[in-house]
């Protein structure tokens, strides 16, 4: 068994973590924190746990002290980069957050508003885990990927490698209100999101350069626009392009089964795509349309499965050389 500490475990994407973990056949949860919450039992936080998950929560600053095999980071942008380099180098450590996500600092700076720590970021894997699998088997540092930069790079990757896109491609993906983390604010709280569909950070959304470096693109060749819709979980991406040629919607399936067609977690959709579909699961649908050489393509997925834990907990096989579905391989839930 392999001895998990989860830092940052009142949050969101920490409870999912606890949900897969807990029933993952090779792994024991041992240690987990909360600043807010230190001392109190993990159930009286998250009834829903009770007579799960017989731990406290700790304050990190007792981490140091932790007999840990592997460590989830689930903390705010810039606490990963402060801990990191006080962590033993044979823990396996998976980061949740932004802060090894991009390799410009320059860029990083920009987007994120703090410098980042090149030195470290050069230890980190970038974990998609379907194009990245390779250099995940055996890494100690994996930095996840964010949640609309999963359902987009997925969607357009097969496009660009093959060379299809023609001119660039406009993304608009809305996200349910447990992307903002648990603590709600004026965008966030429930009597507002309930009933609210809004834009947020036009041509500034800190996944747009996280998507460019993984496709290889320039931003020029992106129109990313982030809504808040009024859902609780879920990523629905829309990818509008035009190809060089002309193509059919049944090539346009070939294509995307020819590069994800063993891919545990990713399933053609065709036009039947709803985010209801992925609720609950770390699955991604992926769909598409096409008249001549206009494109649509779609891909839904549960943003704190898939677009945060589930994910995590897929590096975490691959890291470890588990079977990559370990504790994942649940289906969606419904309705």
């Amino acid at each position: 068994m392999v001895r998990v500490g989860i830092a940052g475990g009142s949050g969101y994407a920490g409870v999912e973590l606890i949900r897969i973990l807990c029933r993952h056949p090779q792994s024991e949860i041992v240690w987990i924190s909360s600043e807010r919450h230190a001392g109190q039992s993990v159930e009286s936080l998250h009834p829903h746990l009770r007579g799960i998950l017989p731990l406290r929560f700790s304050p990190l600053e007792e981490l140091s002290g932790a007999n840990l095999d592997a460590l989830f980071l689930s903390l705010p942008h810039g606490e990963a980069a402060r801990l990191v380099p006080n962590l033993p180098e044979s823990w396996l450590v998976i980061d949740l957050s932004g802060d090894f996500r991009i390799q410009d600092p320059e860029i990083f700076q920009r987007y994120y508003g703090f410098p980042m720590a090149p030195e470290l970021q050069k230890d980190f894997v970038y974990g998609l885990s379907e194009l990245k699998r390779a250099a995940l088997i055996g890494a100690r540092r994996v930095s996840n990927p964010g949640c609309f930069a999963t359902a987009t790079t997925l969607a357009l990757f097969p496009l660009f490698a093959e060379g299809w896109v023609d001119g660039p491609v406009f993304v608009d993906a809305k996200t349910g209100s447990s992307g903002s983390g648990r603590t709600p604010g004026d965008g966030t709280h429930h009597p507002r999101r309930a009933q609210a569909f809004f834009p947020y950070k036009p041509f500034r959304h800190q996944h747009l350069p996280e998507i460019c470096e993984a496709l290889n693109i320039a931003s020029e060749q992106l129109v990313f626009q982030t809504y808040s819709a009024p859902m609780v979980r879920g990523i629905f991406a829309s990818h509008y392009l035009r190809t060089k040629v002309p193509i059919s919607s049944e090539r346009l399936e070939e294509l995307f089964r020819k590069y994800y067609g063993d891919e545990p977690f990713i399933r053609w959709a065709g036009e039947s795509v709803d985010v209801g579909n992925v609720r609950h699961s770390n699955f991604v649908d992926i769909g598409g349309v096409t008249s001549g050489r206009s494109v649509i393509v779609w891909a839904t997925l549960d943003n704190l499965q898939k677009g945060a834990a589930g994910q995590a907990v897929q590096n975490f096989n691959l890291s470890l050389g588990f079977e990559e579905t370990a504790g994942l391989r649940h289906p969606p839930a419904f309705p």
